[in-house]
């Protein structure tokens, strides 16, 4: 583990396709993916579970953890289709959005919409964009069931492309019936996080909560940031789930591309504030899917994402249906490596909500970190139940690699995602008291992580095996006396 740099931020890729033949989910898995997304968007359940199931068998294969991903679609803000496929839209012609039409009769002058609530949300005036911003229109006149627009962009035109209205404001739910059958789903599959796609507010993210603890589920919930209201509401919305995503596709189009860049770095910024990991996604290796090397623009994108303080990267496309998956994730963690090497770790930063601690462990977090980055330390060993004060730890920036030692796969799992935390399994239950440490420390040498003279911080609680009790702070020289 020691033998080549360790790389902080985490890198999530898509299944799909392009890794359903085992040897190249192996070499993705060696290239350095950590968390792996089923995006319940396409395919059966029956494809989601196979190819979980084969990433955990690999994965364990490799002697690597790793976490699953379930990504729920949300509510299919979408057109319906046409005729012929597809149309071609000329700048300046009139086109009619018809809910009462066919879900198949589209065609150079109107089609119907998925999504049947749309003429109650808009209004003349509007802008409203289509297929990810590649097709713009204005909205002249609203009726019940039909909308006219006048094109101000054109081109081609497909079946069941996106449409969003400018700005955002679109009254569909964050959970469809769908959502809700696939959220019981991805718990019987035991996915380590469940990602919400299109909440407007926390009420969005606490009403995933209620379902998944219903369900008996117990995966973290990432809220997936892609409309213009989640951005109004984004503290709450921080608050209130485990995780959030970035989503720039269409985040990007409700709020304008222009806009992308500040709301990105916002989004960032206040999930390191609140203690949450955070993922930037959607077209960051783009180019590679077809490509074997990316654009310089894109490893800029990537890597002011990592100077940004993301958690983690995402691959969609490029593992899902690319060319070259294991590729792209090579090149992904070169450019994470890269880009970690400029960040200034030794200043330390606290991102406290609060002027106080409001738990015993995470003042021992913050307490191991500030020390750590102003000692000579090698590692910090996390002895740890649920994986919370690895997840404090982590907020904090710092070089220094933090090893969450946990009996619970769960938790190890949960860690993959975290920032600058490496798992290792560990059942300090029944272990004589006056060995722990030596032998925590012993696991790490083992994976030839630290030798004989080297500091190292262990943190742990006086109760072992229950959660919460972290509540000791222990700095240890390897090979030195108990």
């Amino acid at each position: 583990m020691s033998s080549q740099p360790l790389r902080r931020t985490k890198i999530v890729i898509t299944l799909g396709p392009a890794l359903d033949e085992p040897e190249i989910l192996k070499r993705a898995i060696l290239a350095g993916a950590d968390v792996f997304r089923a995006n319940f968007s396409h395919g059966s359940v029956e494809t989601h579970e196979k190819r979980i199931n084969m990433v955990r068998q690999i994965a364990k294969e490799c002697d690597k953890t790793v976490a699953i991903l379930a990504d729920l679609q949300g509510p299919k803000i979408r057109i319906s289709r046409f005729k012929n496929q597809k149309i071609n839209l000329i700048e300046g012609q009139s086109f009619v959005f018809d809910t009462e039409l066919g879900n198949d009769e589209g065609d150079e002058e109107s089609v119907s919409l998925d999504y049947k609530s749309l003429p109650q949300d808009v209004r003349p005036g509007d802008t409203l964009v289509l297929d990810d911003g590649r097709i713009v229109m204005k909205v002249q006149k609203v009726e019940i069931h039909r909308i006219f627009c006048h094109v101000i962009v054109g081109g081609e035109l497909s079946n069941n492309k996106g449409i969003n209205r400018l700005g955002g404001g679109l009254s569909a739910t964050a959970l469809t019936d769908k959502d809700r059958s696939d959220l019981i789903e991805a718990v019987r599959l035991q996915a380590d996080y469940i990602a919400i796609s299109f909440p407007r507010n926390a009420d969005d993210v606490k009403e995933a909560r209620v379902l998944l603890k219903a369900a008996g589920g117990h995966a973290g919930i990432i809220a997936k940031i892609e409309r213009a209201e989640a951005i109004t509401n984004i503290e709450e919305i921080i608050k209130t789930a485990d995780a959030v995503m970035v989503a720039r596709g269409d985040l990007g189009v409700e709020i304008g591309d222009a806009e992308l860049p500040a709301a990105q770095k916002l989004i960032i910024y206040l999930a390191k504030k609140l203690n949450k990991p955070v993922i930037t996604a959607t077209q960051m290796l783009e180019s590679m899917i077809h490509n074997t090397i990316p654009t310089r623009a894109e490893v800029s994108d990537v890597a002011n994402a990592v100077l940004d303080g993301t958690d983690a990267v995402m691959l969609s496309g490029e593992t899902a249906v690319g060319k070259y998956p294991d590729k792209a994730i090579a090149a992904m963690d070169r450019i994470c490596l890269s880009a970690e090497k400029n960040l200034q770790h030794k200043t330390f930063r606290t991102h406290l909500r609060e002027p106080q601690f409001k738990y015993v462990d995470e003042a021992i977090a913050m307490a191991t970190m500030y020390t750590a980055n102003h000692l000579d330390i090698k590692a910090i060993i996390a002895l740890t139940e649920s994986g919370t004060t690895p997840l404090w730890m982590s907020c904090v920036k710092s070089s220094i690699p933090i090893y969450g030692l946990s009996r619970h796969q769960t938790t190890l799992c949960r860690m993959a995602l975290y920032s600058g935390v490496y798992s290792i399994p560990f059942d300090a239950t029944d272990m004589d008291r006056r060995v722990l440490n030596q032998t925590a420390v012993g696991e790490l040498q083992k994976r030839n992580i630290l030798q004989d003279g080297d500091l190292v911080i262990i943190t742990k609680g006086d109760l072992i095996g229950v959660h919460g009790r972290t509540n000791s702070l222990k700095i240890y020289t390897v090979g030195g006396k108990v």
